[in-house]
């Protein structure tokens, strides 16, 4: 085994203990999907805290490990927290066959991964509205036959039908066409950012009673644009506290509503009926 082939694979068993995801498909994954080609060339800069640091080389190894590698210093963009990504994808589980939908792709590095789990039979179509990434994620996804990455405006536009979709730009509320595109069953995970000092992970499930969420840990990303006003209004414990997504139009809001943004709002009722204490 090579050098760069067994950090790869101690990098990949991280990943995957730190998912806790019963799908040993996720460490094969991890370790199958070059991160180094998705980067650019080296050396790269390491974001760490506010301040960066540059690797030593351009050796691979400096990038399998738990690290922010930044793509566009100016616009304050990188290739996400490793582990943070191994959870969130862990949390929807990508089964073979279903389709996926990859909003903020940047140059592809998680929709490639999404891609090989979504295999044999699935696909992933992957939206990234930055011009030069989009250019890049398109050259860097060439040889994925099941992905379909778009320069485009996933807010805008509209989505198509997903088992999963997989945001990576925080919004102040998913667009009601996002739920809209959610198969029966389907799976969101976003970033939430409904007030400027609340970001929150969350989950949502398409049920045949609605749209279950769950917000399950802190989270930040950069601002989608078109879905990003935040409120003042909104407290974190409130937010934490919700458990149900609802369209306006089909539901006005309520006393249990956590918060009410757009077209949407959050209820701290479940959907089996019971309030969040």
């Amino acid at each position: 085994m090579t050098r760069i082939a067994e950090a790869r694979k101690f990098y990949a068993r991280l990943m995957a203990a730190n998912a806790g995801s019963a799908d040993p498909r996720l460490e094969d994954v991890f370790a199958a999907v070059p991160r180094e080609a998705f980067l650019g060339p080296g050396p790269w800069t390491v974001v760490a805290g506010n301040g960066r640091v540059k690797t030593p080389s351009a050796d691979p190894v400096h990038i399998y490990q738990n690290v922010l590698v930044s793509l566009d210093a100016e616009k304050g963009i990188n290739n996400g927290e490793p582990f943070l990504h191994a959870m969130w994808i862990g949390k929807v589980a990508p089964k073979p066959g279903e389709a996926v939908t990859h909003v903020g792709a940047g140059t592809g590095y998680y929709t490639a991964l999404l891609a090989k789990l979504v295999s044999p039979g699935g696909a992933v179509t992957a939206f990234e509205l930055d011009s030069s990434l989009a250019e890049r994620a398109i050259k860097n996804l060439e040889s994925y036959g099941n992905v379909t990455a778009i320069h485009g405006d996933a807010v805008v536009g509209g989505l198509p039908p997903s088992d999963i979709i997989y945001v990576n730009a925080g919004v102040a509320a998913p667009p009601a066409e996002w739920l809209k595109a959610l198969k029966p069953g389907g799976r969101m995970v976003f970033p939430w950012r409904p007030a400027e000092r609340i970001g929150l992970a969350v989950m949502v499930t398409r049920t045949d009673k609605g749209f279950a969420c769950d917000p399950f840990m802190r989270s930040w990303f950069i601002p989608c644009i078109g879905a990003s006003a935040a409120s003042t209004k909104i407290h974190r414990d409130k937010a934490a506290r919700s458990r149900k997504i609802w369209l306006t139009a089909d539901k006005a809001p309520d006393r249990t509503a956590t918060a009410v943004i757009g077209d949407v709002w959050f209820s701290s009722q479940s959907v089996g009926g019971r309030r969040s204490q």
